[in-house]
Parts: structure tokens; sequence; C-alpha cells
């Protein structure tokens, strides 16, 4: 069968590593007029134009995108697609959102129709805003997980997502018992990890809703698949903090709770951490377990700051990729997170600038999955997840984009003003799987 061959052209950036800890000349690849070549889903020569024209296949002209912005696809490393329903649902502190919006729609996704729509409406969502891997929690049904990976299938996307692990403090139409959500969990597993793009991710909600008996539970899962990934929350709120002192007196704090169940290392990611102490956040770097930071969803539910700047320090860097944490969160666009997170920065004293800012959105979060030598880069040997960015999106946008100097302001003004009217298209595994002037292209 005769390989699949395509390629696009324009200005392009990616990341060969991590600018908060290495001079960004050695770590951000800028090319003003690039090209992309791709076969059969992974991208095979990426570089200026001129040196590698002559690659191009006879008779393959390259998608042209000239004053666009080509960049590695989106990577969401923390959402609930169970909460499409509920974005903008008028905020209090989280336990009271979790209780009066969040609990009661979930329990709507043991309709497996019910699931299969908002899986399919989440998915488009997600190309329509440039996002090509998203991490994601499902409902306590395995129905609410199927339904999930078959529209990610149906799409070519890598999506990880795994069954809410739940048997305590929360309504009983969501409980399980750590017997079924083991059992559950393990069939849902073997069924979609590493099926296509699939990826299942063991998902304790968080410390409060799972006895030690279920967290125990999900530390066997894990040890038994260890290239499954571990998602769950971590110190979001001070009253969630101090619940989790109360439940469990016997640990040293929030994070120890799943440092005793085995539920740290490389491929764990835990939403928020915007509580965590330095000590915690030392134990986060030395066992490889990744923190997402939700700007948009600490701002709407008055979680707090999330102080990126000890995050990264150098001395124990974590790892940290970008979360739109749907429902709570305000926006599916990694372009706007990219907006809350920098204000965020400045509150805490740090501006972080664009190129930082792109890089948690792409290679960042792709390392916060552990799957950095996959997506998240144009690089040679990358699969061939990209989104093209229009800098004239808008009158306002184009207004501004027309006088900057350089491609990091040029950036910066995408990352502070633009959304998903500024992604142009958005390829997966090479396809155009979304194309905003051509509705007929979306998936």
């Amino acid at each position: 069968m005769a390989s699949r061959v395509t390629a696009v052209r324009g200005p392009m950036i990616w990341f060969r590593g991590d600018p908060f800890l290495s001079p960004r000349e050695d770590v951000f690849v800028h090319e003003s007029d690039g090209l992309l070549i791709c076969e059969d889903g992974i991208i095979t020569a990426s570089g200026g134009y001129r040196e590698l024209a002559d690659r191009l296949p006879a008779g393959l002209a390259p998608t042209h995108y000239p004053d666009h912005v080509i960049s590695a696809g989106f990577i969401d490393t923390h959402t609930h697609y169970v909460q499409t329903g509920i974005i903008a649902a008028f905020g209090s502190q989280l336990i009271d959102w979790l209780n009066h919006y969040t609990f009661v729609e979930e329990q709507r996704f043991s309709d497996a129709g019910y699931a299969r729509r908002v899986a399919s409406a989440f998915c488009d969502e997600l190309l329509r805003n440039g996002t090509t891997t998203a991490l994601t929690f499902c409902a306590v049904y395995p129905q609410s997980v199927d339904a999930l990976f078959e529209e990610a299938s149906r799409r070519n996307m890598r999506i990880a997502a795994g069954k809410v692990l739940m048997d305590r403090n929360a309504p009983d139409a969501l409980l399980d018992t750590p017997r079924s959500g083991y059992d559950d969990s393990k069939a849902l597993l073997e069924r979609w990890h590493g099926t296509g793009r699939n990826l299942y991710a063991i998902t304790p909600r968080f410390a409060p809703t799972s006895t030690p008996e279920q967290l125990e539970a999900a530390g066997a899962l894990w040890r038994e698949h260890p290239g499954a990934l571990m998602h769950t929350h971590v110190s979001e709120n001070t009253g969630e903090i101090s619940w989790v002192r109360a439940l469990f007196p016997e640990r040293r704090g929030y994070l120890d709770v799943y440092d005793h169940y085995g539920l740290l290392g490389p491929r764990a990611v835990l939403a928020h951490g915007v509580h965590l102490t330095r000590r915690e956040r030392d134990r986060c770097a030395e066992t490889g377990t990744a923190v997402s930071h939700c700007p948009t969803s600490n701002l709407f539910l008055g979680s707090g700051l999330f102080h990126v700047h000890d995050a990264k320090d150098s001395r124990h860097p974590m790892t940290v990729g970008l979360g739109t944490d749907i429902g709570a969160g305000t926006s599916f666009s990694l372009l706007a997170t990219m907006n809350e997170a920098y204000k965020v920065a400045e509150l805490a004293n740090y501006p972080l600038d664009s190129v930082k800012a792109f890089f948690l959105a792409t290679l960042g979060g792709a390392r916060a999955m552990g799957l950095g030598d996959r997506v998240g880069s144009l690089a040679s040997g990358h699969e061939a997840d990209f989104v093209v960015l229009d800098p004239r999106a808008t009158p306002l946008l184009a207004q501004r984009t027309s006088r900057v100097e350089d491609i990091e302001e040029l950036l910066f003004t995408l990352a502070v003003m633009g959304d998903d009217r500024a992604v142009r298209a958005t390829y997966v595994a090479g396809v155009l799987a979304h194309d905003r002037d051509t509705p007929s292209a979306s998936a």
C-alpha cells in the first residue's frame, strides 16, 4: 500500500527542550519559512523550506500558510469531558460547586447515548481550539469511557482518559466500590490502552472521595500496568486540603496520601497543585510526578494562584503542563489558558513570556503525560499533530500583530488576544481534522 504523504509550508515554531531551564536559543526553534513533511501520520522532515523542498515527492505541493504560525498541536493535561455541559455554571467554592453542579451532571452519563453525544461535541471542540491531545476524566460509569474512546478513535486523536474511582463522599448513584472500581478500570484499560492512539489513565477523583482501600487498589492496578497514566487532583483549595487532613490524619499531607498508595511517578498528572508546599514540590520533582496548571479554573473558583516559578525552580524543577479543567475552567482554548497563566504569574511577580507559555501548552504538556517522544513537537519522528494559527483572525488582532517586531512578540499577542477564532486549521496524524474556513473539513 502506498504511503500517505502530506506537507505544509509556513512560519513554524517548536521546542527542543525546556526554556525554563535552558537558554531559549538552545531550545526554541523558529523557521520563518518552514516546511513540514509527514508520512503515514509521522513527521519525516521539518526545517527551512529551501533546505527541504527537494525532499517533497514529485507532484506534491505543500499546503501553504503564509503569514500564519504552525505549531505542534496543543496538549490539554487536565479536563473533564463529562463537565462540558456545565461550563460557566455560577461558581462558588470547589466543594459546593461539585455538589450543586458536577455530581448532578455526571449522573446523566449512565445513559450511553447521552455520553456519546457529549463525547462527540467535546472532541470537535478540542479540534476547533487546536488541541490534539488531552488527558480527561470520564464519569464513574464505564460506558462514559467507551463513548469517549470511540469518538476519539473516529477522529484518530490521541486521548488519555479513565473511569472515575469514587467510593465515598458523593451521591450514591456515583459510587463504586474498591473491588468494582478496580475490575471496571482493569477491563477498560485492557480494552482501550494502546488501541489506536488511545491511552488509559487510572483516575481516582481525589483523595476525599476514595477510601484507603480504593486508593490501595488504584496503586495496585498501576503497578500491574505501569504504562498507563495516573490522573487525579491535589491541593486545589484550602478547604479541600483541610478535609484531606481530617480524612487521613496519619499522613504528612495531601501529596503524601498519594505517595503512600504508590500513586506518584512518571505519567502521574496531578491537577492544580495550587497550594503544594516546598517539600511537596520537591517530592513531585524527585518522583517525576507532573502537575497540570489550570489558571482559568483556579481563578473562576477562587482557589488561588499557582506559582509556576516555584514549580520550575531549577534546583528541583517539576514537570508542568497546562489544563483547561472544563467545566470549572472557562474555555477550551489553550491560547486563552496561556493568557490567564500569564496574569496569574504577573500576580506572583514572575512575568511568563510567550516562549515559556507555548512550551507549557505543547512539549511541556507532552512531557507531563509521558509523551514527549511522540507529541508536542514538530521535530522529525514525532506524530504529525499540529495547529495553524492566524495572527489576523480578528480586526483587532490583525491591527496589533501588524506592529510586532519579532516572533516572541507575535506569540505573546496570540496568547493574550487569541482564542478559537485564531485557529485556522488543526491536523491530526498529518490529516486535516478542522478547517475554520471550510466547516466540512472538520471531524
